[in-house]
């Protein structure tokens, strides 16, 4: 069931980044005389990956905290990284905001166009000359009141715990003088663990959008970046938004975890 399911919805998938994609070229055409920052077509990639998370009725898409992310605020957004739905998951915030991602993924054909054509920020690992691309682009970004989307872990989890943090997102919210965003996703090992490219035909999905930290409270990197992962941990072990643990509990989880 499992596998029959997911066939059908990756011709589905195919047959709407097709059409989605000519339409995000025209918006392109249309609106880079006036949106240099490609906002609109931003918007438009949230809504059409958007489509891939709430089209379906066996899956539940809560968005939770979004007054958190003030707009024409830059932030560092970071969010805990599980499976390959996340990155549609962060799409639901309908928020502005440019990725960080991998080189590769650019190359993607529809999908990886469509990052070029919103402007997100390609990086090459263990690239030198990238990484001081990625670090001006992002630098950039930020100075233009545009936010950054991480994933901290810097790949997926292969079981769904939360991994190590990377100093990158925290660096560059310290050098920029910006909060960092905590995003929380409950749910997604379940629907699409690692490694597996079938879905569960059911799941509830959570985004979790916590207050933001701001990196002047902290003495240094690593006391910014622990403070944040122990935030993400303590609310992925209290439980889903409306399923919550006490807090105490939830804290002692946490601080297990770590």
């Amino acid at each position: 069931m499992r596998r029959v399911f997911t066939a059908l919805y990756w011709a589905f998938f195919g047959v709407s980044s097709l059409v989605c994609f000519v339409l995000a070229l025209l918006i392109w055409a249309v609106t880079t005389p006036f949106d240099p920052d490609r906002r609109v077509n931003h918007l438009f990639s949230c809504l059409w990956s958007s489509l891939y998370g709430y089209a379906y009725p066996g899956w539940r898409v809560r968005v939770h905290g979004r007054r958190f992310i003030r707009p024409r605020t830059p932030y560092v957004l970071v969010a805990n990284h599980t499976s390959g739905a996340d990155i549609v998951l962060c799409f639901a915030l309908f928020k502005q905001f440019k990725w960080v991602s991998k080189d590769s993924m650019f190359r993607v054909p529809l999908i990886g166009w469509n990052m070029r054509l919103c402007r997100y920020v390609p990086l090459v690992r263990g690239s030198a000359e990238s990484i001081a691309a990625m670090w001006r682009a992002c630098h950039a970004w930020l100075a233009r009141g545009i936010s950054i989307m991480m994933f901290p872990e810097g790949t997926r989890s292969p079981d769904g715990q939360l991994r190590e943090f990377k100093h990158g997102a925290f660096t560059l919210a310290r050098e920029a003088s910006v909060p960092v965003v905590p995003v929380v996703i409950h749910g997604g090992h379940l629907l699409m663990p690692k490694d597996r490219q079938s879905f569960a035909p059911t799941a509830e999905l959570d985004v979790e959008v916590l207050e933001p930290v701001a990196p002047g409270a902290f003495p240094d990197v690593e006391a910014f970046k622990h403070e944040v992962w122990h935030r993400i941990a303590a609310r992925l072990a209290s439980g889903r938004p409306g399923q919550r643990r006490t807090a105490p509990a939830a804290d002692e989880a946490a601080r297990r975890e770590a």
